[in-house]
């Protein structure tokens, strides 16, 4: 058997401590699979007198400075898990690699901002940087496009990648409950950070689709060139209604090449019932590649939590202790292409709209005569009894139509008197 392979963890928090307890537990199957022992020698957290729910390896020495374990001589492999795209995280990685160690991260944001230059890096230095964990806990999904998917060229990729999120609107429509009330459920559950505002406002889901992107168009990291909504404006009646009209709504981010350039967004979407990932529910993640000669795949696991977590740390571990090594982006990072960005008011699709009118004569023809100036045709409508007078919801489907001129209507639409609250839009997603 191969010297042991010594790995120094800079983090101690949820991952962390499910990757000391995989390893202890796990420790003579993957000795077996290695073909060489994986021993922790170092370890680094901001308190070493915090409570923790494993036995610390007698082989780990303890770090105040997680820069002094990415520096020290009897660690091969830094495992970051400290979080955060700037600060100790982003020292960590750079010292790590510059002192010829392996990387292992399961760090979205710091990858998401700058996995370019990390790659570039890790390259110049011929080490590995390496993060599956990074995107969808558990799911591989990060092996299955750079490696198990490289024959093909990707048509799109999508997915459902915050289970907080799919968490949130799988409860408002199975209890008809408000998005405030299902929050402070979460957040009591721990499914929801105390401030929850990267995970309802589609940043995290959006760092993970930068990531996905660069792997499947070979093009730089851009996490600034995604188009994000949240789903903080969702109402128990938007599920409902969307349901009624055969759809689910779920937050997806969503990427592909087009003749504009790349083209990446995060927001809600309706998606038909009958579509595999509308059945995709509470924290469960999922992802879908389409590529042109496999044809649709579609990878459905945990996207969170130690455990799950902890497994795609581990798979990382494991390709290094058996030598195989890529660069991080699937390409060399000097290939990474420097692709043009899609607009999104050029995007095209069909658009769910919620109105509420007052109910009085003229109400709808004035809304029907600004959509037929702009060209914008109403494929269904759904307007609930009378009540003269009175505010009442009206929901209306659009035929196709370009971004831009949507945004042209809803903003006239929003001017006109008979409207008392400003429209509700969601994409239409039919995959």
């Amino acid at each position: 058997m191969s010297d042991a392979l010594r790995i120094g963890i800079a983090g101690l928090g949820t991952v962390g401590s499910g990757v000391i307890r995989l390893l202890s537990e796990q420790e003579k199957l993957l000795a077996q699979r290695c073909g060489r022992e994986l021993v922790v020698t170092a370890v680094s957290a901001r308190d070493r007198d915090k409570p923790r729910d494993f036995d610390m390896p007698d082989t780990a020495a303890w770090y105040d400075d997680p820069c002094a374990l990415a520096q020290a001589d009897d660690v091969d492999v830094v495992v970051e898990l400290v979080g955060g795209a700037e600060g100790p995280a982003r020292e960590i990685v750079e010292t790590a690699l510059r002192c010829g160690k392996q990387v292992v991260t399961a760090n979205k944001a710091l990858l998401a901002i700058h996995g370019s230059s990390l790659a570039a890096l890790a390259e110049k230095v011929d080490r590995a940087l390496c993060y599956e964990a990074a995107v969808c806990g558990g799911i591989p999904v990060i092996k299955a496009i750079r490696e198990g998917l490289a024959a093909n060229r990707f048509e799109r990729i999508y997915g459902i990648l915050n289970g907080t999120c799919n968490y949130i609107l799988t409860q408002m429509e199975e209890h008809g409950a408000e998005f405030a009330a299902v929050l402070a459920e979460a957040q009591q559950l721990g499914y929801a950070e105390s401030d929850p505002s990267f995970d309802i406002g589609g940043i995290d889901a959006a760092h993970k689709l930068s990531i996905l992107t660069s792997l499947a168009y070979g093009c730089q990291v851009r996490f600034d060139a995604v188009f994000i909504e949240g789903i903080e404006d969702l109402t128990a009646s938007d599920i409902r209604f969307a349901r009624e009209l055969g759809y689910r709504i779920k937050l997806l981010g969503l990427a592909r090449r087009t003749e504009a350039g790349i083209e990446q967004r995060v927001h809600p979407c309706l998606v038909p019932l009958q579509t595999p990932i509308a059945e995709v529910s509470g924290v469960t993640n999922a992802v879908v590649a389409v590529g042109n000669y496999a044809g649709q795949t579609m990878f459905v696991g945990p996207g969170a939590g130690a455990e799950p977590t902890a497994s795609s740390v581990i798979a990382d571990i494991v390709d290094i202790a058996r030598g195989l090594a890529m660069p991080p982006f699937a390409t060399p990072s000097s290939t990474l292409e420097d692709a043009p960005i899609s607009p999104m008011d050029r995007w095209q699709g069909a658009y769910y709209v919620r109105l509420t009118l007052l109910d009085q004569p003229g109400s709808m023809a004035g809304i029907t005569a600004v959509m037929a100036k702009h060209s914008v045709s109403i494929d269904s409508i759904i307007q609930r009894g009378r009540s003269p007078g009175a505010a009442v919801p009206v929901v209306m489907l659009t035929h196709k139509t370009e971004e831009a001129r949507m945004a042209r209507v809803l903003h006239e639409i929003a001017a006109l008197e008979p409207v008392t609250e400003s429209p509700r839009v969601i994409r239409i997603e039919r995959f």
